[in-house]
């Protein structure tokens, strides 16, 4: 049930969701952006839209991967009363990049090594939230009292900036209007001046996947961030202060701008939400609906539902057409190697990273393989450290923080604080005595790479020093405190290769569009958080796996040549 008390909301309602998302846009001059950011985000038609309830009866549909697109997926296809089968490398785990370690039996101490934040705006995944009666906690920090550690000084946040006005400007060799300048309005005219000069209708198509897009939009698809923060007359200095406070930001300015302008025309770092007990939950609720016989998530008779298999650990290493209506999988398990499969449809949700090592035959077309070498892929590398008390809340000049993080401009890049304290009631089970789970370390691209390079020890080692020192905290303060530790580096994880889309310039006209056509007579689809708007974020995933079963639907019923847009008209 929601919360209705005035203040944090716990599992909001669509309605309270709405107007978190209303209010904050109101704050941001965009009122008008409300609908059509609810309209491009909630989830496309159902697929009983293109095809009846267990119409598909007998038809055999092989996907490829168990992430949240390919989970999706098999959930919505499984309306049509297909044969489905997962094929997972993984032997053990499901939900892909959505990755929960928990430190203890009980499952109360755990670290997020994928996605760890949910805004109001997803509507595709508060969809399958509220399908699966998940419940969801508010880890929005109102007023922060995190570090900014930058050039060797140390601040804290707040609100309008001052403090990086006061103590970081003089740090940098910035002009004279960029001195005058506070904090705030600087950083709005970076990341929020251009949206604002679009119109609405141009604004719309930050959320889609089009052929082409309004030549307003095009030098922002075909510049860097750090090109458009140039042509807006920024110096270097005041680049170089914006990458070191602003620390994802500052990882990424190598991508197009459009990235940028997406995340904040939706707004997708105000009003955020974690799933209570941790993000695996969303991927382990489709796996227990999928492979129960009589689920209670679904609205049709259950003698129209098709079957759902998930095979761990097989390892899929080639696609092949076979014929004009058939692809065969082969892949590897551990006790025999190139088995074959053969299915009528397949979706493949693996990332292109991966698809990369696949050997295709034929080939896709020129232009999805020029994808699938060149589509850009961030590292990233993750550190969560079990402490024995938490620290960072203690009364002391290093502490008093609850919740949000601190961004440096150390290779750690940044360092997030859980919330699970940020709305106790009860001081005693809410004291700083208590164990937490610290994410010592979340830094992308090429911090990513060369923190990820060093071997386990000197890793630990090296984190936990860049840790103490943006707290202010003498060499080997922590090494009392830290009971556990565990660090994930997207890059080596061998079913993932990487840990995130993030198209370069120009790769989005290039290419964009034709990652989501179907191949080999329109009986391969695609889906994954690379082939959506939303790189990175799981509404990407699960977004995506919901128009591929929609799209394979469709052109079941339909067979003709396949237009994406199709779902919006």
């Amino acid at each position: 049930m929601a919360n209705t008390q005035t203040g944090p909301v716990i599992n909001p309602t669509d309605t309270q969701r709405y107007q978190m998302l209303a209010t904050a846009l109101s704050n941001a001059g965009r009122s008008e952006d409300l609908e059509n950011i609810i309209e491009l985000l909630n989830p496309p038609p159902d697929v009983t839209s293109y095809v009846s309830p267990g119409d598909f009866k007998d038809l055999k549909i092989g996907i490829i991967g168990a992430g949240l697109a390919g989970m999706a997926a098999a959930f919505e296809l499984r309306k049509t009363g297909a044969d489905i089968t997962i094929l997972e490398a993984n032997e053990h785990r499901i939900g892909g990049r959505v990755y929960t370690h928990y430190f203890d039996k009980s499952r109360k101490y755990y670290g997020e090594f994928g996605p760890m934040r949910i805004p109001v705006s997803h509507g595709t995944t508060w969809h399958y939230i509220n399908l699966f009666h998940l419940i969801t906690m508010p880890s929005s920090v109102r007023n922060p009292n995190n570090f900014i550690y930058s050039h060797s000084t140390r601040i804290r946040k707040d609100a309008d900036g001052a403090n990086i006005k006061e103590y970081l400007y003089p740090l940098y060799n910035l002009t004279e209007a960029e001195r005058n300048t506070p904090w705030n309005d600087l950083n709005d005219y970076a990341f929020s001046y251009i949206l604002k000069e679009l119109s609405p209708d141009v604004r719309r198509e930050l959320l889609q996947i089009l052929p082409d897009y309004s030549p307003q939009l095009h030098p922002y698809i075909n510049r860097s961030i750090r090109q458009i923060l140039e042509g807006l007359g920024l110096s270097q200095a005041a680049i170089t202060l914006l990458a070191s406070v602003d620390s994802l930001t500052g990882d990424s300015l190598a991508s197009h701008y459009f990235e940028n302008l997406n995340e904040e025309y939706s707004l997708d770092y105000m009003n955020i939400y974690r799933i209570s007990g941790g993000m695996e939950y969303l991927p382990y609720a489709f796996y227990d609906s999928l492979t129960n016989p009589l689920p209670k998530e679904y609205s049709q008779s259950p003698d129209t539902l098709g079957s759902c298999k998930i095979k761990f650990g097989h390892y899929v290493t080639g696609i092949y057409q076979k014929d004009s209506n058939s692809i065969v999988l082969r892949y590897d398990t551990k006790a025999s190697k190139e088995e074959t499969e053969e299915f009528d449809y397949v979706v493949c949700s693996i990332p292109f990273s991966m698809l990369r090592t696949v050997d295709i035959r034929p080939f896709f077309c020129n232009q999805k393989m020029q994808a699938i070498r060149e589509l850009n892929y961030y590292n990233a590398v993750k550190s969560a450290f079990l402490c024995k008390q938490r620290f960072w809340e203690e009364n002391a000049d290093y502490g008093r923080i609850n919740g949000g993080f601190s961004t440096t401009d150390l290779p750690i890049r940044s360092i997030f604080y859980p919330t699970d304290h940020l709305y106790c009631t009860d001081e005693i089970d809410c004291s700083p005595n208590e164990p937490g789970v610290l994410t010592a370390a979340y830094n992308i691209g090429l911090d990513a790479v060369r923190v990820g390079a060093f071997n386990d020890k000197q890793r630990f080692a090296y984190i936990k020093r860049n840790v103490e020192e943006v707290h202010g905290l003498p060499e080997g303060y922590l090494n009392k405190l830290i009971s556990e530790h565990k660090t994930i580096n997207w890059n080596e994880e061998p079913y993932a290769k990487g840990a995130f889309t993030s198209d370069l310039p120009g790769q989005l006209l290039n290419f964009g569009y034709e990652i989501l056509l179907p191949e080999y007579n329109d009986h391969i689809f695609f889906a994954g958080e690379h082939t959506s708007p939303k790189h990175g974020w799981m509404q990407g995933a699960l977004y995506s796996g919901m128009l591929a079963a929609n799209f394979l639907a469709f052109n079941k019923n339909n067979p003709v040549y396949l237009d994406p847009d199709h779902e919006r008209g």
